[in-house]
């Protein structure tokens, strides 16, 4: 849940952030208690390839205060056409902690923890309790089952982007609302052949969609706007057409009856 309703003088923004959000807190619609709340927030992004790389410098540069990378993958050649935060000379190294050390040579005025893991049943709950909000970019049906699980045991909102090819997909569930399973069941889906490294991505996809990604957690985490609860945006980089579906919560939904078990609201 959101902790950001009791701003502290300590947590006010100083003098560097002022100047630095400077664009931001002068946009109508957003003011300094939205950039304070930015401030204020945990986010966990999972995942940091093409989409990661994108919605983490985004957050960085907006303000979001601690931002906590996990991706237990090493960069390699095939990853500089689309994932932003790395070079040649980053091959062979972590991306967590290439990308933390970017996220804080942008702005050091926030705080970046890089995990060098795969986010799995040992480490989930305790990663997830303790955000205000996920970031799911990760490759593979497994790992996004998973987050979906223990965000909705745990009450914390996600996001989840995804993109493949030259198409995008992106949703948020939050509270008891449909989650990823009620749209996805996992018995239909559970192919994990459907990844880029098999079967393609252009460069700019997956940093479409992050940028979608990250604009709405900005949203979310600001002003406390879900424009995409339970509803599935649809992004065509062929013909340049989106599209949003709006989904009902399956009632026979595994994930969904176990959450309400153990967090009933």
């Amino acid at each position: 849940m959101m902790q950001n309703d009791d701003l502290t003088t300590d947590l006010e923004l100083n003098e560097s952030e002022m100047q630095l959000y400077s664009r931001q807190i002068l946009l109508d619609g957003w003011d300094l208690e939205a950039q304070e709340k930015l401030k204020l927030a945990n986010v966990l992004i999972v995942g940091c390839g093409g989409i990661g790389c994108t919605t983490a410098e985004l957050l960085a540069r907006a303000g979001v205060g601690k931002i906590t990378l996990i991706d237990a993958d090493t960069i390699e050649i095939s990853n500089l056409q689309r994932q932003i935060a790395y070079t040649e000379q980053d091959i062979g190294f972590y991306k967590a902690d290439i990308l933390a050390k970017r996220l804080r040579n942008i702005n050091p005025l926030i705080h970046v923890e890089s995990l060098v893991e795969k986010l799995d049943e040992k480490n989930a709950q305790y990663l997830i309790a303790q955000q205000d909000l996920v970031l799911d970019g990760c490759d593979n049906f497994t790992t996004r089952y998973l987050v979906n699980q223990v965000c909705t045991q745990n009450n914390v909102a996600l996001i989840s982007a995804s993109a493949i090819g030259f198409q995008g997909q992106l949703f948020m569930v939050a509270g008891q609302s449909a989650c990823y399973e009620c749209l996805f069941p996992k018995e239909q889906h559970n192919n994990e052949s459907l990844r880029c490294a098999d079967s393609g991505v252009l460069a700019t996809t997956p940093n479409v969609m992050a940028s979608l990604q990250a604009h709405h957690a900005l949203l979310y985490l600001g002003l406390n706007t879900m424009a995409l609860k339970q509803k599935l945006l649809l992004w065509d980089g062929l013909t340049m057409k989106q599209r949003i579906l709006a989904f009902e919560k399956d009632q026979d939904c595994a994930n969904c009856q176990a959450s309400h078990t153990t967090n009933p609201i």
